[in-house]
Formats: structure tokens, C-alpha cells, sequence
């Protein structure tokens, strides 16, 4: 991704992840994590494809232990191109295995990693390697001290968390950070980045932490994400459902195309909750859509694409639409910047909006 967005965005520091930039005037990256089994590579090797092939900007993987920590180079012998996170918890020597294998950034929280010695052996092989770091500082695993101070989690106590642990990777002369704050209450997911982003130019990466299914979960991590996206906050992003990660990329990317922020531009649609106006059942003929876009693989085309239920108002409220149709009795008119064009048997409606689509 090389285009630059146009969004007021709060000034940080850009980090290179692999053929990536975060930060900066980089495009907002979107990144997931694949749940197959660390110890099962070619499982892994699958999802991160797919992942990839979905969009993803980066993929994060788990790293519990050092036999895992080979998933980085065995996906790159296999040409995974998307950047690769490792994500470690208490032990540095997977950190540094894990550099050794080909991650491309590293999320730790420096204090759980150990004595500083090894603190600084990550640091070091970070820097030596050109690959960031990011401090993952959640609700649920404050430290006792920071929990002692402020009674409970809170906004402040997750800024507190992480400021702390940024000035211990800036004593280790490291200062290739990214940070993220993230906390399960959308409102304290707000305050803490809103906070944060006046206190740091570090870029920030924003998530709303154990947000739910795929659609409570997508709702909540619109609102969190959105809200702090739309003030200039944030640069890169991750939609935590309990859902097939691919589905954390398609609510990530429509957050992003929601606010005008998506680069990659790909197929918006646009369509009319339905009313007793509407003479064609739209919201199955939506999904046969979706469906046919995924299948077809035209879903990256750069197009506004309207459904309307009706012709009443139909061609006039998409106008800004590239095409579009507006259902009738048992037909559809199809419409080009508000223009109808011609008229669609039902049957067909979603075959020869596809082969318009197709061609343009």
C-alpha cells in the first residue's frame, strides 16, 4: 500500500513492518491474528494465505513456546508476502528465536519479559534487525502496581502501563514502538487512545479487546475504532471477534471505507434498509451478492454499487453510486450515476449486475 490517505491525522513517528510503514502519513494498516494451532504450521500456512489474500495488511501469530517460533520463516520459504507479528508473553528467548526466524515486529509487554538484561537482549536484536516492537498493554492484565494506584482499570491506568513500559525500551536505547491500549468497554478504549495520543507520538494501534461475536463484536469495534479514527487518532487497527479472522479484515476494511480512509478501495455498497415500498425481497438478493462478489473475486474493484428497493426514490438517492439497480414487480432497473440504463428480470438481477460489473 503506497497511497497516501487524506485524513487529519495526529502526527506519530513511522515504523517500517516488513513492506509496510505504521505511523507517519502511512495508510491506516489493518491486522488480524490467526487462531489455527502454532504447533500445526501448515495450518497456519492456510489461514495467513487466506488472510492475505483478504487483505490483511499484517497477520499476528502466537508464539507460546520455542518449537512455534519456526512458523516465520517456514511461511516465507512458502512466499507469504503479508508482514508477520510475533506475539510473546514472559519468555525473551521466544522473542529472539522468533527474530531469528523472520517476524517482522514483535508484541511484548517489556515488564512480564524478565530482569532487564533480557529486556535489553530483545531490544538490541530489534534494533540490529530494523524490526519494531509493540507494547500491548490490555484491561485485563495491568500491572499490581498501576491497579494499586488507580483502584481499577481505568483510561489512565492503561496510559500509566503504557508510558511505562515505552521508557523502559527508551533506556535500552530503543525506540522503534508502536502502542496499543485496549480495554473490553468501548468508553475506556476511547478515553485511553484519546489520552494516550496527547501524551505520545508513538503511533498507536487501536482495538476494542474481546469485543464479542462477528456481530456485536463488529458493532462495538465500529464504534471504538471509528470514534477515535474519525478524531485523527490511530494508525493501524485490529477488529477482535470471536469469528474467523478473515472476518476481522472485512469489518476492519469497512470501518476504514466508512471514515474514507481505505486505500485499497474496494466495492462499497450502498442499499436502502427496505420499506413498504419495496415490491423485491433485496436483503436475500444482497447476500446472493456478496456471495458472488467473493466468488467471482470482483469484490476489489474500486466501485459504489447501490441496491435500492424501490424506483420511487431509488436512482435519485444512489446518484453518486457507479451503478446500482432499484427493484420493482418481479424486475429491477438498472441505474449508472443515477441514469437508468434498463430493466432486469428478477432471475437475473444478480448475474448481469455481475457481468456489468465485470466489464467496467
Amino acid at each position: 500500500m503506497t497511497e497516501k490517505q487524506t485524513t487529519m491525522r495526529r502526527p506519530t513517528h513511522a515504523v517500517q513492518v516488513g513492506r509496510i510503514r505504521i505511523g507517519g502519513d502511512a495508510p491506516i494498516a489493518v491486522q488480524t491474528m490467526a487462531n489455527a494451532s502454532p504447533q500445526d504450521y501448515a495450518a497456519v500456512y492456510r489461514q495467513v494465505l487466506a488472510l492475505e489474500e483478504a487483505g490483511a495488511d499484517l497477520v499476528r501469530v502466537a508464539v507460546p513456546d520455542l518449537p512455534a517460533a519456526g512458523i516465520f520463516s517456514f511461511l516465507k520459504e512458502r512466499g507469504i508476502q503479508v508482514p508477520l507479528v510475533a506475539d510473546i508473553h514472559f519468555d525473551w528467548r521466544i522473542a529472539l528465536a522468533s527474530l531469528e526466524s523472520g517476524a517482522d515486529k514483535i508484541r511484548i509487554n517489556p515488564g512480564n519479559i524478565g530482569a532487564r538484561e533480557k529486556v535489553e537482549a530483545v531490544a538490541g536484536a530489534c534494533r540490529a534487525r530494523g524490526v519494531p516492537i509493540r507494547i500491548g498493554v490490555n484491561a485485563g492484565s495491568l500491572e499490581p502496581s498501576i491497579l494499586s494506584q488507580y483502584g481499577k482499570p481505568c483510561a489512565e491506568a492503561l496510559v500509566e502501563s503504557a508510558l511505562r513500559h515505552a521508557a523502559m525500551l527508551e533506556t535500552c536505547d530503543f525506540t522503534d514502538i508502536v502502542l496499543s491500549v485496549k480495554a473490553s468497554t468501548v468508553r475506556d478504549m476511547i478515553d485511553a487512545n484519546r489520552l494516550l495520543s496527547e501524551r505520545t507520538e508513538y503511533p498507536l494501534h487501536l482495538g476494542v479487546t474481546e469485543a464479542g461475536g462477528e456481530r456485536a463484536g463488529s458493532i462495538r469495534s465500529a464504534v471504538g475504532i471509528g470514534t477515535c479514527l474519525a478524531e485523527g487518532i490511530g494508525d493501524t487497527i485490529r477488529v477482535s471477534l470471536t469469528a474467523d479472522p478473515v472476518a476481522e479484515i472485512r469489518a476492519a476494511r469497512e470501518i476504514l471505507t466508512s471514515l474514507g480512509l481505505n486505500p485499497c478501495r474496494e466495492i462499497e455498497i450502498i442499499s436502502c434498509p427496505t420499506c413498504g415500498r419495496t415490491r423485491i425481497d433485496l436483503i436475500p438478493l444482497l447476500a446472493a451478492f456478496e456471495d458472488a462478489l467473493d466468488r467471482t473475486g470482483l469484490r476489489k474493484k474500486p466501485l459504489k454499487v447501490a441496491f435500492m428497493g424501490c424506483v420511487v426514490n431509488g436512482p435519485g438517492e444512489a446518484r453518486e453510486a457507479d451503478i446500482g439497480i432499484a427493484g420493482g414487480i418481479g424486475e429491477a432497473v438498472l441505474f449508472r450515476k443515477g441514469e437508468i440504463v434498463r430493466r432486469i428480470p428478477g432471475e437475473r438481477i444478480v448475474e448481469e449486475l455481475i457481468a456489468e460489473i465485470r466489464e467496467m
